[in-house]
């Protein structure tokens, strides 16, 4: 077995397909891809957990959700909470709206299985009300307070309230923002949440890191669009 092949397993479990397939066609690009995605995924200014979190929120806001629920899974083997993973959901859910968080709602179910918690009674439909609902009735009584704070405010200041700090800070739910519109190619709107994730102290490192998060789950384009509002060297 390559070295590529025994990293994917470690990653995921199991080889994907996608992995066996690469390894079959091309093992050569599938040796580079594995040390491309081990220097980007490993521990550095943002950690891995990070960085898995952070990528569960970005394929949540693209209704991507093959990508979400791997990440989901390296999300929680790197230690994320449930309380943690909904913060970033949400987040991804003031983008993409109910397609989003119909997305997320699989990283949820995923995520609870895999800490071998029940999944708690789906919610019937669709929509804010019940998905902040259903998040609510899974939660300890604990963790539940920043959902339940949405929950209770006025649907014009719910935009506005999933961005400020909670189990996720500020800082963190504005790299998402960040994430999210340079794997849409949305690179105006990018170097404006670098402004906000700048006022929340995030550093011109921390970003280029999205920026390269970015590269590995949406291709060169999406790096191209983070790059683009970067300061030059790295200051």
């Amino acid at each position: 077995m390559s070295n590529g092949l025994d990293y994917f397993k470690e990653v995921y479990g199991a080889v994907p397909g996608w992995v066996g397939k690469m390894h079959a066609y091309r093992p050569d690009a599938l040796s580079h891809y594995t040390s491309l995605r081990s220097a980007i995924m490993g521990e550095g200014l943002l950690s891995s957990k990070e960085k898995d979190l952070l990528l569960v929120g970005i394929n949540a806001a693209r209704c991507y959700e093959r990508s979400m629920v791997y990440h989901t899974k390296g999300a929680i083997d790197g230690g994320a909470t449930i309380p943690e993973l909904i913060e970033y959901l949400l987040v991804a859910y003031r983008y993409g709206g109910l397609m989003a968080m119909q997305t997320g709602i699989q990283s949820v179910k995923y995520a609870l299985s895999l800490k071998g918690l029940p999944e708690g009674q789906m919610p019937y439909g669709v929509c804010n009300e019940h998905v902040l609902s259903y998040f609510l009735s899974i939660l300890e009584e604990e963790d539940a307070w920043f959902v339940s704070n949405i929950l209770k405010a006025p649907e014009e200041l719910q935009d506005d309230l999933l961005l400020v700090s909670g189990v996720v800070s500020a800082k963190m739910k504005s790299l998402l923002m960040v994430g999210i519109h340079s794997t849409c190619l949305q690179g105006m709107e990018a170097g404006k949440w670098m402004e906000k994730a700048r006022e929340n102290e995030a550093t011109e490192g921390e970003l280029a890191e999205v920026g390269l998060i970015c590269l590995l789950t949406a291709g060169i384009p999406a790096w191209f669009e983070a790059s683009d509002s970067l300061h030059e060297g790295g200051h």
